[in-house]
């Protein structure tokens, strides 16, 4: 059916101008072309074509606009055209001419004349009857017309949609209607012809076009198409609370600007409880660790995202103290995963004192944080060089976004009360107080614990009171914006045994701020939030109480709390700030009751449609339903009291005999009190029913119960309005999205078209968001919060909407996957921004209960179902039925126990203010009579307790079950016997149970006769309830098991419609099965609706299936709905079978694969004996079999492996399914296009895998020549200096500062350019510099491609020649090199319930099956059989290589090992190489490296191998350990046979040029020539021909190159090397035969532990050669062991030293001054710290030295390090290489000769740049240090000898840098070689002795003159001292002389001698 409308001409237009005509039926519109310049006539002559799938209505409208057309504004309108088209309707065929008329309905002059075809299908005017359509509610345009908005680009202007539509729509055929309405989307004036849409009509009458089925599963559900029902929730399991495992990993390299002295610092990395510790770096303030520490955790994601992960700096540490803290660092671990790549990437740490807020930077640690979740893969980012690194201020380790200042805040959380806490003791313990207290007090003692970035504050405790009253804040000191983002608010009952949690709420602070130019600070409230947790009623052992710690989701209201949250940024410099970060509890006054919102009553209605599918364990016992929202309904504590009785919010009351009144019959005078109605909040227990033999339902049939109920609370509904018209807009712009998606999917047409609309619709919702939310009620309550998020919500949703209209400007065919990822973005930000911070009303729960057991629940969130007159702020599920289902509280909700469905509820639900309750029956299905409660005083308003329907509907339900696929494997076979069980209604069916398999094609047709659903007509066409589809495995024994579920709705026919195109016969459609929240399967199937009319079944469509007699009363899918099929061959190769594994303890000896598709196949031949060969001996093998035309409905394709036992048994070893075999599909080749990009090279009906590289390189440009030849014509690199290859080697120190870019080869320099005099000649070039010099390459590259990449957003085509660099496996570069062969993983065993179903499990793979399908069409085109040499025997497979036995040599080389696990307690490891080769093993146990996490190994191993027998090639790595067995760290496994046998060619990487010496010699031992000539060979192409002036061809390509080669005496030969190695560097620009050859390279492999599956142990740089048996040996393998660090010495002459701090003061004189001496190190002060001798009493701070310090040391030149072994500990078996930073340390000291030492300054210079020493020490000044990165620096590496002064530095009280001495010192470089030929005395001894320094006479005294130096020296600094105790000696003398002869004189006094 078609209506077609004839645009002739519109007259009598004003002025001239461009015009355009827009044409609009059913909300579809088509713009005309625009019409340039016309003046008072346009002429369009333009014709428009609406296919349309149900008849056109009488009075539907047809809407002509005409525009003026502009370019740049938007189009202005002239006049408007509207018709009714009734005429058309009756006579088909009409013409028109009338004027238009403008924006006030008045007619304007100009004119249109039209003309209008309407052709129905069967070629009739009319079909259906007038009256059928009369019973159409008046407002079906409104919500038919919201509702198809998601199909049409923006909101459609006529005011009329046609029922019809609302049917086409309803049929799950919208996505039909939306391949036409797409076709023709307001694009922008894109018209199509008019053919094309015939075409399109076609198929539609035609109606099972193959284009139209849909995959989107679940949208026969989730399409909500009516205004009566709401789309279920088809995932079952709460998502939070699972554990999963997490690797959190921290390297900490260095810390630079520490604030102290002379500081002996430790780093500690602290997560949550576990803490870890460096080693101590003595006397350095900026120490160097490079320590990497790993953390595992096992625990749900919410507990990990929450733990605070903090880094603080410890001086001075040891065993016996704790050290002082310096500073820390903290962020919580979710700042980390929401990185980009989950990780920061050598980012800086600041420091900050928590004790002292006012300290400022106390310093910073560079550090690297990754956190791994399990199946994360983390990608190493590349650097960028060494100075951006340093330059800490732009690398701080904050997120995108966050300044690098940082200020601190103070974060105030006010918590005022709390109200309707539960009980928190049973009533016995209530009793027991009562007999010894004698009297009933609340018995609760609550207080609220806040949490926030790892500090805790507590509240006072309120003794006994279930309505705490707290008005306290607490304060949290913190740097703000923080990076711990989420605050935990938990009430807990304290108790004198423990402390339990009553319930737990986390605020998100991005939630609550927005850090845009125009946001604002964090705040909240003060507003109420809504706990819930475990249910009320208390039991001592509570089984949920992980619920009331915020784990998992609530299954029961707790409490509610009002808090509010403001923070105020501190200005740390006044004064009488507080300066310490302790948190402070303070009272706030009190808040006022109305400050929170107008107190209102609310009315939540509910009625119970339908409560099926309850599971048969509770089916014995009456069950009831009870609704409860807050406290309210809640029969333990929720009695309801009357408005007027008490204005309190909850109950909990009064007295106790108040609470046991029952609720359901309250007390009359409470009811009659102004007309008021007591809450009926539970259903009536009843009896079920049996349903089958796992599921009962209750009886509600006609008679419906109800439950409404009355509850208070603040009116703070335009929160929860923004929120859902946000919801709406995200719902919509979803399902928008998932249509785009499948539609790319599916690869329809016009994935553009339907993008635009989906933005178009976007940009409109947003701007009528705005218009919404800003008639903004100035409310009570409405806080700081809610006004600013409006104004953000508002600026958002506008950005957004000129986004997305800027979005659909540039969506092209070509962009629409990229535009798509950024509208993906558009949906979480909506999402984010829908979610409201400050609840409001709580969420409702309904419970089933059970012989007063609580056994399942739902919880529904309030706003899902809140009344508002405005359609778009109205609850998504507001008076509509939804499908609710109940499930199992807490733990018990997980896992397949917490899959069963434990009831599904038909529920309508309202929930508005009491004053609007006039509408809330007006959604449920109509018919129905109310049966109100007979007592009461006949008040209209008492709402029902009943709903009697009676009208009622009889159905037949056909379930055309066809088959499923990809099902969850249940067996330990690895298999299921899957059977379904169809649910509808009360009924319930099963489909036959299939045997072994993972895709069951039952073809069965399930009738359900006689299925009573109540209701009207209409409606329930429009809108059936849904139908519940299970799928299980049926286990001999026991019960079935549950394989997962999906929902459908039925496609309804009333008896007076016709039976037949377009909606019926339905067509089969894919429903996704889910299982917990896990996709498990899809499932393909149709359903129909079928209403029996007073005919009875006489008079439905019959049942004409073929009645299969071997099948029995099996009835098939019918002809019409089950698939058109085709003939098509299918070829199997068989290749071998690898890895299999024992079976029931048996080898498999001799086994044999069969194929099935569809019921038929083929089976392999028989190996003989596995051991010896497990290749095939029978290659290809075919069978044909019937399979639908439609590609996405072919059914998968089945492997299974049997072994042959004797006796004739058979046993399974395991099985594959290919569920796609649409790659498989043989397409022949085009012979006509020339271009080889664009010609699909099918070898064997395979892509050659070009991955991409099929655009030529961009310096390889193709000149075309008149003969067809191409030309590729090689500029010549340009000439690059040897030496560059090693002066860019410096770049390298970055690398091993652990830099993982493993990156790989350069292509090698060119040979014969000059060298520089002062570089190393080409004899010191060594594998090492090729490495090195490709990874410099490769940053290079990286950061080029990521320039172009910007540059490249609109030119699609840009591609990069990027060097064979690999950081990661091959494999994944070359597409797992199945070109031509690929690997089936074989699975058995039960499949294992995990969250990702990406991360594949190991565990249940036996063994591999290599092989490959072909499909195609019968029959074939004649040409392919007619090539020369085609086999047929082989079929599709020509040239494919034999599978016999070969033997090969591997050549394994090892670089190094980066990033490992640490396998020991001292958080290293002792890594070793093992490789395993089928029976051989290599353990390089004895070369392992000591204590190392980045070994460098610079090996290689060589193994013989058989292929197949051994084709896994396994490189682990292991620990040793000196005792005990050693460890695994990680492995990783290699596919050799894939390898070998690809056309990739990769069993020796093609090197860039080709010499015969030195370090780049070519190393495969066939030369390139014989390389070309063999692929040319087997490809049967023209060539090589070599021809003179550096050419060859091959195929019609010429290539141009060098021919000349020297050899190692310098002599240059003639050579055809180059040439034939250029081809093969090109070889992917051969047409047909062309694929990417694998270069030389190096391949970084993850190594992987099979004990911690998914999380990566650590990485491994690798590259392998195979070199076959049969041809030349290769030569020697190439030498990459390590460099060896090469000997130097260093010696540093102190000179002199001026203006050093005077530190002592002199005792008589009280003069200053110091005695001085230097120290120095350059390994590290423990190792090779050397002093000068002291210069005494220096009066000026100058200081003669003339002192040598010697440090020998090992230096890599290529990583800029210095390495050192030593033994760690004591206790160390063996020494440890370190490699540390070339770094000089000097110090000078103030020498005590009783007391410490006193350091006064230090300077630390880093030999590979440091500033120039200044002339004379008045040139030297701090600058030297501070301004360090402006000066000239130089290196000792270069200059070899230096001399100069250098400042000493110190730190003074404000940590400000103070200038402490200047030192005049020579640094003279040597290697060892050097500094043995002439040897230098340390200090001033032989040989070269160094002489004495000529100082003042104080210092010599000692030799001189003994006593006047001990004058001078003790009586100088110690007279004082000694005065004194001379004084003291007199003294004592004296009393001791008293004491003596005092008894004398007493005795001769009294005796009166």
């Amino acid at each position: 059916m078609a209506l077609v409308v004839y645009l002739k001409t519109v007259t009598e237009l004003r002025g001239k101008g461009d015009r355009i005509a827009k044409v609009t039926f059913r909300g579809l519109s088509f713009f005309s072309r625009v019409l340039e310049n016309c003046e008072d006539e346009a002429r369009f002559e333009q014709a428009f074509r609406w296919p349309i799938g149900s008849q056109v209505d009488g009075d539907e409208m047809l809407e002509i606009q005409v525009f003026n057309y502009s370019k740049v504004f938007t189009n202005r309108l002239i006049g408007t055209f509207r018709m009714v088209l009734q005429k058309v309707v009756e006579e088909g065929h009409l013409e028109v001419s009338d004027t238009l008329i403008d924006d006030n309905n008045s007619a304007i002059r100009t004119s249109i004349s039209i003309e209008i075809k309407y052709q129905t299908m069967d070629g009739s005017m009319k079909v259906w009857s007038d009256g059928e359509f009369l019973d159409i509610p008046d407002d079906c345009d409104g919500t038919f017309q919201f509702e198809t908005d998601s199909l049409l680009s923006g909101r459609s202007q006529s005011s009329v949609t046609s029922p019809g539509l609302c049917h086409l729509i309803q049929l799950k055929h919208h996505k039909i209607l939306m391949q036409y309405q797409l076709c023709s989307l307001a694009d922008d004036a894109a018209i199509l012809d008019a053919e094309d849409l015939d075409r399109k009509t076609m198929r539609l009458g035609g109606g099972l076009d193959p284009d139209t089925i849909s995959l989107a599963s679940v949208t026969a559900v989730t399409t909500n198409v009516s205004n009566k029902r709401s789309k279920p929730d088809i995932k079952m399991e709460p998502s939070s609370g699972r554990l999963v495992d997490y690797q959190i990993s921290v390297t900490v390299i260095e810390a630079r600007q520490l604030v102290g002295l002379n500081m002996d610092p430790v780093v500690c990395v602290e997560i949550g409880e576990e803490k870890k510790y460096t080693s101590m770096k003595e006397s350095t303030n900026c120490p160097y660790y490079n320590e990497y520490f790993v953390f595992d955790f096992h625990v749900p994601p919410d507990v990990m995202f929450d733990k605070i992960l903090k880094i603080s700096v410890i001086h001075s540490k040891n065993l016996l103290r704790s050290g002082t803290l310096v500073g820390t660092f903290k962020l919580d671990v979710g700042t980390v995963y929401s990185q980009p790549e989950h990780q920061f990437h050598h980012k800086w740490a600041m420091l900050s004192d928590p004790d002292d807020i006012t300290a400022g930077c106390k310093g910073y640690v560079k550090c690297d944080i990754a956190v791994v979740g399990k199946g994360d893969n983390i990608k190493t980012p590349h650097k960028a060089n060494e100075t951006d690194e340093n330059d800490i201020e732009g690398n701080l380790l904050l997120p995108e976004g966050v300044p690098s200042e940082r200020q601190w805040a103070r974060f105030y959380v006010k918590i005022y009360r709390a109200e309707g806490l539960p009980k928190m003791n049973t009533s016995i313990m209530a009793n027991v107080k009562k007999a010894f207290i004698g009297e009933n007090r609340d018995l609760v003692d609550p207080y609220v614990l806040v949490q926030f970035a790892g500090q805790k504050g507590k509240t006072s405790v309120q003794k006994s009171s279930y309505e705490p009253i707290w008005n306290e804040q607490v304060i949290f000191t913190e740097m703000f914006p923080p990076l711990c983002r989420r605050l935990k608010v938990q009430i807990r009952d304290s108790d004198k045994v423990n402390d339990v949690a009553i319930g737990t709420h986390f605020i998100d602070l991005r939630k609550i701020a927005n850090d845009g130019d125009k946001g604002f600070l964090p705040t909240m409230g003060p507003a109420w939030v809504n706990m819930y947790g475990s249910t009320r009623n208390y039991t001592l052992m509570d089984e949920h109480q992980d619920l009331n710690e915020g784990l998992g989701e609530g299954v029961s209201f707790r409490a509610r709390l009002l808090i509010s949250i403001t923070v105020e940024i501190l200005d740390t410099s006044s004064a009488e700030i507080m300066s310490s970060t302790e948190v402070q509890i303070e009272p706030v006054s009190n808040m006022s009751e109305s400050a929170t919102g107008k107190m209102e009553e609310f009315f939540l209605f509910g009625s119970f449609l339908e409560a099926t599918m309850i599971d048969r364990k509770i089916g014995d016992k009456a069950i009831s339903f009870e609704v409860t929202i807050g406290n309210y309904g809640n029969q333990i504590d929720g009695v309801s009291k009357s408005a007027s009785a008490k204005k309190k919010k909850e109950g909990g009351g009064e007295s106790e005999e108040e609470e046991t009144e029952l609720i359901h019959n309250s007390s009359d005078e409470e009811a009659e009190d102004d007309g008021d109605l007591t809450s009926v909040p539970s259903t009536p227990p009843m009896k079920p029913v049996i349903t089958d033999r796992n599921y009962f339902h209750l009886p509600y049939f006609e008679k419906k119960p109800c439950i409404y109920i009355k509850s208070w609370w603040q009116d703070q509904r335009r929160r929860l309005y923004n929120s859902n018209i946000m919801d709406k807009i995200a719902d919509k712009l979803e399902e928008g999205l998932n249509d785009v998606q499948e539609i790319i999917k599916t690869e329809k047409a016009y994935p553009e078209r339907r993008l635009r609309g989906v933005l178009e619709e976007l940009s409109t919702s947003c701007s009528r968001f705005v218009t919404l939310a800003n008639k903004d009620q100035n409310l009570s309550g409405r806080t700081k919060l809610d006004k600013e998020r409006l104004k953000s919500c508002m600026r958002e949703l506008e950005s957004m909407a000129q986004q997305a209209k800027t979005i659909r400007s540039q969506v092209k065919r070509n962009t629409v996957r990229d535009k798509l990822k950024l509208v993906f973005n558009f949906l979480h930000r909506l999402r984010f921004l829908a979610d409201e911070p400050q609840h409001s009303i709580p969420d409702v729960f309904i419970w089933m209960i059970s012989n007063n057991k609580r056994i399942a629940y739902a919880r529904i969130p309030s706003k899902d179902i809140l009344y508002s007159i405005v359609d778009e702020e109205m609850g998504k599920d507001c008076g509509k039925v939804k499908a609710v289902f109940l499930r199992l509280p807490g733990k018990k909700g997980f896992g397949p126990a917490g899959w069963t469905v434990q009831a599904k509820l038909e529920m309508y639900l309202w929930l508005g203010l009491n004053k609007q309750r006039k509408d809330f029956l007006s959604g449920l299905p109509s018919g129905f009579e109310e049966n109100k409660a007979t007592k009461g005083i006949g008040i209209q308003a008492v709402p029902p307790i009943s709903l009697v329907y009676n009208m009622k509907q009889v159905f037949q339900l056909r379930a055309h079950m066809y088959q499923a696929r990809s099902l969850f494997a249940a067996d330990s076979s690895g298999l299921s016997d899957p059977f379904a069980r169809v649910f509808f209604s009360t009924h319930s069916q099963v489909t036959e149970v299939l045997s072994e398999t993972l895709c069951p094609t039952w073809d069965q047709l399930l009738v359900f006769d006689n299925v009573e659903l109540y209701g009207e007509a209409g409606e329930l066409r429009d809108d059936p309830p849904i139908i519940v589809i299970e799928l299980y495995d049926q286990d001999t024994v026991g019960k079935a098991e549950f394989i997962g579920r999906t929902f459908a709705k039925p496609l309804t026919k009333m008896v007076d419609e016709h039976y037949g195109p377009p909606r019926f016969p339905p067509q089969l459609e894919y429903y996704q099965i889910y299982r917990g929240n896990c996709a498990a399967g899809d499932l393909l199937a149709a359903f129909e609706l079928l209403q029996i009319g007073p005919a009875g079944r006489a008079a439905l469509p019959p049942i004409d299936g073929p009645t299969d007699s071997d099948r029995g009363p099996i009835l098939p899918v019918p002809l019409g709905i089950r698939p058109v099929l085709s003939r098509y061959r299918i070829e199997v190769l068989f290749w071998g079978l690898r890895d299999l594994k024992r079976i029931n303890l048996a080898q498999v000896d001799r086994p044999r694969v069969d194929i099935e598709c569809a019921g038929k196949g083929v089976q392999s031949a028989l190996i003989q004996n596995y051991k010896k060969n497990p290749n095939f001996s029978t290659l290809v093998k075919w069978f044909e079999v019937d399979l639908p035309e439609n590609e996405l409905l072919h059914p998968p394709l089945n492997i299974r492996v049997v072994d042959c036992r004797a006796f004739g048994r058979y046993t399974l070893v395991g099985s594959h399914a290919v569920t796609s075999l649409r790659k498989f599909i043989y397409s022949p080749p085009d012979k006509t296009a020339n271009n080889w990009a664009h010609t699909a090279r099918l070898a064997n009906g395979y892509m050659a895998l070009t991955n991409g590289t099929s655009h030529s390189r961009p310096h390889s440009r193709p000149i075309s020549h008149p003969s067809g030849d191409i030309v590729v014509n090689m500029d010549p690199e340009p000439n690059v200096k040897k030496v560059d290859t090693v002066v860019k080697i410096d770049a390298v120190s970055r690398y091993n500062e652990d830099e993982k870019e493993k990156e790989k080869k350069k292509k090698k320099k060119k040979k014969g350019e000059e060298v520089d005099e002062e570089e190393p000649d080409e004899s010191m070039l060594d594998w090492w510099s090729k490495y090195f010099a490709s990874i410099e390459t490769m940053m290079e590259n990286l950061r080029a491609q990521e320039a172009a990449l910007a540059e490249a957003e609109e030119r699609e085509d840009l591609e990069i020649a990027a060097e064979s660099v690999y950081n990661k496996e091959l494999e994944s570069e070359f597409g797992n090199f199945e070109d031509w062969l690929h690997t089936f993983n074989l699975f058995r065993g039960k499949a294992g319930d995990d969250i990702d179903h990406n991360v594949v499990d190991d565990d249940r793979i036996v063994g591999r099956f290599k092989g490959s399908l072909c499909m195609y069409k019968l029959p074939l085109s004649e040409e392919i059989t007619r090539e020369a040499g085609f086999d047929p025997n082989m079929g599709m497979f020509q040239s494919i290589p034999h599978n016999d036995p070969i033997n090969v040599l591997i050549r394994i080389y090892i670089i190094r090992a980066t990033d490992l696990h640490p396998a020991d307690i001292n958080g290293k490891a002792d890594p070793y190489i093992v490789i395993r080769l089928g029976k051989s093993e290599i353990r390089d146990k004895e070369n392992y490296i000591s204590k190392q996490l980045n070994p460098v190994f610079g090996k290689s191993f060589n193994i013989e191998a058989t292929f197949p027998m051994e084709s896994m090639l396994t490189v682990a790595v292991y620990d040793w350990d000196l005792v005990g067995t050693d460890d695994l760290i990680g492995e990783t496994k290699i596919d050799l046979e894939n390898r070998y046998y690809s056309k990739h060619r990769a069993t020796c990487g093609i090197a860039s040029n080709y010499s015969v010496h030195g370090y780049n010699v070519w190393r495969d031992p066939q030369k390139p020539t014989q390389i070309l000539a063999k692929l040319c060979k087997e490809a049967k192409l023209d060539g090589p021909h070599y021809g003179p002036g550096g050419k060859v061809k091959v195929a019609n390509r010429i290539f141009l190159g060098p021919t000349e080669i020297e050899d190692e005496s310098g002599l240059k030969k003639q050579t055809e090397e180059h040439l034939a190695l250029m081809v093969l560097r090109h070889w992917e620009e051969i047409p047909r035969v062309g694929c990417k050859l694998i270069p030389e390279h190096v391949e970084t492999r993850p190594l992987l532990n099979p004990d911690k599956p998914g999380i990566e142990q650590g990485r491994i740089e690798m590259w392998v050669d195979m070199f076959p048996m049969d041809v030349p040996a290769p030569g020697p393998a190439i030498d990459i062991s390590p460099r060896k660090p090469k000997r130097y010495e260093l010696r540093v002459i102190i000179w002199n030293t001026d203006e050093v701090i005077l530190e002592d003061d002199d005792y008589f004189t009280g003069e200053k001054s110091s005695d001085i001496f230097v120290r120095g190190w350059l390994k590290g002060q423990q190792e090779d710290k050397q002093d000068t001798d002291v210069h005494y009493h220096s009066l000026t701070g100058e200081g003669n030295f003339n002192w040598r310090f010697v440090f020998p040391f090992d230096y890599l030149m290529a990583e800029e390090k210095i390495v050192i072994s030593k033994k760690e500990s004591m206790f160390s078996w063996d020494e440890t290489e370190y490699k540390i930073p070339a770094r000089l340390t000097l110090q000078v000291w103030d020498a005590d000769h009783f007391s410490a030492d006193d350091f006064l300054g230090a300077i630390e210079l880093d030999l590979n740049k440091f500033p120039r020493g200044a002339k004379t020490a008045k040139q030297c000044s701090l600058n030297m240090v501070l301004k360090e990165h402006e000066l000239p620096t130089i290196s000792i590496f270069k200059q070899k000898r230096v001399k100069g002064w250098w400042p000493f530095v110190a730190r003074d009280e404000n940590d400000e840098f103070e200038l402490t001495g200047k030192v005049e010192a020579e640094l003279h470089l040597l290697t060892a070689e050097e500094a043995e030929k002439n040897p230098v005395g340390l200090g001033r001894n032989e040989p070269e002795p160094l002489e004495k320094p000529n100082r003042p006479d104080t210092s010599l005294m000692w030799f001189m003159n003994p006593l006047k130096s001990i004058r001078y020296f003790i009586w100088h600094n110690y007279r004082w001292m000694i005065l004194k105790a001379l004084a003291l000696l007199l003294l004592l003398l004296l009393v001791g002389l008293f004491l003596y002869s005092i008894p004398g004189y007493l005795v001769k006094k009294l005796l009166g001698a």
